[in-house]
Order: structure tokens, then C-alpha cells, then sequence
């Protein structure tokens, strides 16, 4: 019975037909008995959410995917780590009946049904909606306190900030601890800063996690120097999430901190030390992540050349050029794309060694920045490329010429760096 009622509510995930209160409480009544993984799918087609955080760029000419930030976990049930509700709701009507019948299960004993709820009401911005979540959050039951401190994260009113701060500082229950620090998260005014700084030393893991998480997304350089406490913390979870949020932020001055963070004894975070130090851009961190590039993970290198391809600095030539000679064909071929990202025609000469490497990514990468960098010196090399035994290679080879003959801008050559670099521990 369940199954066609879930095909139902998919297609009400795509804007046809809309739900009425009936078929609501039908499903949420049947829902009550169903164990967790259909309830979750009933909660992704309800709400319409499933959209990893972070996504991948591309550019013309050579697809480079960026590293994905870490994703954080939603708390409150009813879905899956890493992913985010975004409601239809925002922008159309909702019959008030349906809002009615969400109301109804607010108080549910279970906790996948009222959560549901949480964010059903929360992306809709019902009237009293706000003191429905308040009253929930100073309510005696700890699991209504966390359904309350939800609702009041979806519904990113700023007249929360106050008393989710004291639920995140005071309540004894973990769970509404970080269900709070993340709904201020999602409100993100920086007038939080300080009560999650101090919920970085929080004595559960979670709440630790999640305040890091949510000082990312407020994107204020004032949480630089908490941060970089975190990055002491025990746990490589909080560690992880405090240097994500740290690229978030996108400061200056956190190139000593993530200088730190490159030397952690877990390779994911130095993987994630270079991501942020990609994210910020700046030459002061081209020595950190030079160093990285002799790390012994091959993700930590390949994370560490994208991000020097990103702060696109000269300085950074020398030691790409060495990278070219990796044994991983993924580190030559990046390092490759961070050469043509830099566009020094001190990187000619490595490139036209990198024309004739046995991969056949690193030699189309390679004619691809070569032609990125417009010197004629390149003229011969990519020449002989133009008969190279494989397709992308001679594409990219004819393309680059076309770059330094002409100044053609003619971007229909499509070079694929093969790693997909991604920080997602």
C-alpha cells in the first residue's frame, strides 16, 4: 500500500498534482507503522530535498571539477547525511487544509512524522508557525525541544538567534544541543558568532561538529581565530568541518591556521587543508601547499595542485613542474591543468615533456595548457601532437595551435582531466 502512495508523493515533488490534507494524513497515518528507510523516502518526496552540498565547475575547454566541501549531516531525522531540504513550498501556494493536517502530527510520538512536519511548516511561513516552534522548544520533552529547534533552522527567522543560543548552551540533551547550533546555521546572522564559538566546546561530538559547520555558512572572519582552536579537537570529524568551514570563510588570515592543518596526522584533513586553502586564493599558501605535493596520499597532492591552479601564481611553476613526474598519471595530468590555470610561460618547456607522457590525459591536458599559455615556443611540440595516436589528444594539440597562430578563440575542444577531486571524508 505504501509503495504507490510514495509514487504519488514523487510526482508531487515535481509539481504535479498537488497534495490535499487527505492524502496527507492517509500517508503520514500509514507512515507511523513503516520502518525508517520508507519513512525517509516519504520525507525526500514530501519535501523535496536530495541535493548534495557542493557541486562540480567546469570550464571551456577542460572540464576541472572542484573539490567538494565536506557535507554535514541534517539532523531531525527523516533523511540521509549530507543533504539539504529545499522546499517547494517557497514558491507556490499550499492549500491551508494541508498545513492543517501537518499541524495535526507536530506532537507526534514518532519522531520521522513530526519532523516532516518541522519542515513542511517551517519552508511555508504559516502564520504562528513561529511561536508553534518556540513553544516546541521550551516544551519538557527533549525530542520536542529538537522538532521545535528544526522547525525554527527552516524557518531562518532571525528572532530565534536568542533562544536557540540558550538551547545550544543549555539543554542537556545532545540532540536538541546540535539541532540548535545548526538551525543558527541555517539563519545565518553573524550575531551568533560568539554562543558558537563557545559550542566548539561542547562536551558532545555532534554539537562540537555542527557549530563549526554553522560558523562556515555565516561566512564572517571573526570565527577564524575559534576555528582554529578546533582544529586541537581529538575528533577528526570536528577537525574536518572546522578546516571546511575555515574555505568557507575564504580569509587571509587563516593560511597560518590551515598551515597547521597540513601537517594533521589524518590524510583527510590535510585533503580538506588544501581545499581551503584553494578557496581562499592566496599566495601566502603556495608553501603549504608546495609541501603537500610531496604528501605520500595521492588525493592530498592532487587536492593540493587544484588549489595551486586556483591562486593561478608563477611561484607555483617550479614545483608543478616536478609534479609533472608523479607516478600517479591523475597528479600529471592536474598538474598539467594547474600549469595552463597559471598561464607562466616558464611552464612551457615541462608541457612539451608532458606532450609525450604515456598517458594519454596528462599529453591532452598538457596541449590544452599549452595552448591556455599562447607561447610559440610551443609551436613544434604541438605540431608533432597533431599526430598523436589518440582523438583528444590531437583535438586539444590543434586547438592550442589555433590559440598561438591566431588568437582564434575557439573553444569546441573538450579536454578531460580524469580524477575527480573531492574532499568529502
Amino acid at each position: 500500500m505504501i509503495v504507490p502512495l510514495l509514487a504519488s508523493l514523487l510526482l508531487v515533488a515535481q509539481g504535479r498534482p498537488p497534495l490535499d490534507s487527505a492524502t496527507v494524513a492517509r500517508v503520514l497515518n500509514q507512515l507511523r507503522t513503516s520502518d525508517s528507510t520508507v519513512c525517509a523516502l516519504a520525507a525526500e518526496a514530501l519535501t523535496n530535498y536530495g541535493g548534495f552540498w557542493g557541486h562540480s565547475f567546469g570550464q571551456p575547454g577542460l572540464a576541472m571539477p572542484q573539490p567538494m566541501p565536506t557535507p554535514m549531516p541534517m539532523p531531525g531525522g527523516g533523511g540521509g547525511g549530507g543533504v539539504h531540504f529545499a522546499m517547494h513550498g517557497r514558491s507556490r501556494d499550499v492549500d491551508p487544509a494541508v498545513l492543517r493536517a501537518f499541524r495535526a502530527v507536530i506532537r507526534d510520538d514518532n519522531r520521522c512524522i513530526r519532523n516532516i512536519a518541522a519542515r513542511v511548516l517551517g519552508n511555508h511561513h504559516d502564520s504562528g508557525t513561529y511561536d508553534l516552534f518556540l513553544a516546541l522548544l521550551r516544551d519538557a520533552r527533549a525530542d520536542l525541544r529538537e522538532t521545535g529547534a528544526l522547525g525554527l533552522g527552516e524557518l531562518e527567522d532571525s528572532r530565534a538567534i536568542s533562544p536557540l543560543s540558550d538551547a545550544m548552551s543549555r539543554d542537556d540533551s545532545p540532540a536538541v544541543r546540535m539541532t540548535a547550533a545548526w538551525a543558527l546555521g541555517e539563519i545565518e546572522e553573524k550575531v551568533a558568532i560568539e554562543p558558537l564559538s563557545r559550542a566548539l566546546n561542547d562536551r558532545a561530538l555532534e554539537v562540537r561538529r555542527t557549530a563549526a559547520w554553522a560558523l562556515g555558512e555565516i561566512e564572517d572572519a571573526r570565527a577564524v581565530r575559534p576555528l582554529s582552536t578546533a582544529l586541537d579537537d581529538q575528533t577528526v570529524e570536528v577537525r574536518l568541518t572546522a578546516v571546511w568551514a575555515l574555505g568557507e570563510i575564504e580569509d587571509a588570515s587563516a593560511v597560518p591556521v590551515l598551515a597547521t592543518a597540513a601537517k594533521d596526522r589524518d590524510p583527510r584533513v590535510r585533503q580538506q587543508a588544501a581545499w581551503a586553502l584553494g578557496e581562499i586564493e592566496s599566495a601566502q599558501g603556495i608553501s603549504t601547499l608546495e609541501t603537500l605535493l610531496r604528501d605520500p596520499v595521492a588525493d592530498v597532492r592532487k587536492t593540493a595542485i587544484w588549489a595551486l591552479g586556483e591562486i593561478e601564481d608563477g611561484g607555483a611553476v617550479p614545483a608543478l613542474a616536478t609534479a609533472l613526474k608523479d607516478s600517479d598519471p591523475d597528479v600529471r595530468a592536474l598538474s598539467a591543468w594547474a600549469l595552463g590555470e597559471i598561464e607562466d610561460g616558464s611552464a612551457v618547456e615541462p608541457l612539451l615533456v608532458a606532450l609525450k607522457d604515456s598517458d594519454e590525459d596528462v599529453r591532452a591536458t598538457a596541449a590544452w595548457a599549452l595552448g591556455e599559455i599562447e607561447s610559440p615556443r610551443a609551436l613544434d611540440g604541438l605540431t608533432a601532437a597533431q599526430r598523436d595516436e589518440v582523438g583528444s589528444v590531437r583535438r586539444a594539440a590543434t586547438w592550442a595551435l589555433r590559440q598561438i597562430d591566431d588568437n582564434d578563440d575557439n573553444h569546441n575542444v573538450h579536454v578531460h582531466v580524469r580524477p575527480r577531486v573531492k574532499v568529502k571524508p
